[in-house]
């Protein structure tokens, strides 16, 4: 059974599909009291692999920011 969530689970389309997903049920969360927080948004944007692409940028924003205050 595990290999088969496994195969099923590297499939590009299936991750896109579950991201996507997540991220209409965060953002109605968020409008909406269904569930606090709206973790479901940062559970889909992970899932699309968001913070591969904006880790780097945010990194550097955060230097910025951080040297700027001092």
């Amino acid at each position: 059974m595990k290999k088969y969530f496994q195969k099923i689970w590297e499939n590009k389309k299936v991750k896109k599909i579950a991201g996507v997903t997540l991220v209409v049920i965060g953002v109605l969360s968020i409008i909406t009291p269904f569930t606090p927080v709206g973790f479901l948004l940062v559970l889909g944007l992970e899932i699309l692999g968001v913070r591969m692409l904006a880790w780097d940028k945010f990194k550097v924003w955060w230097r910025k920011s951080k040297d700027s205050n001092i």
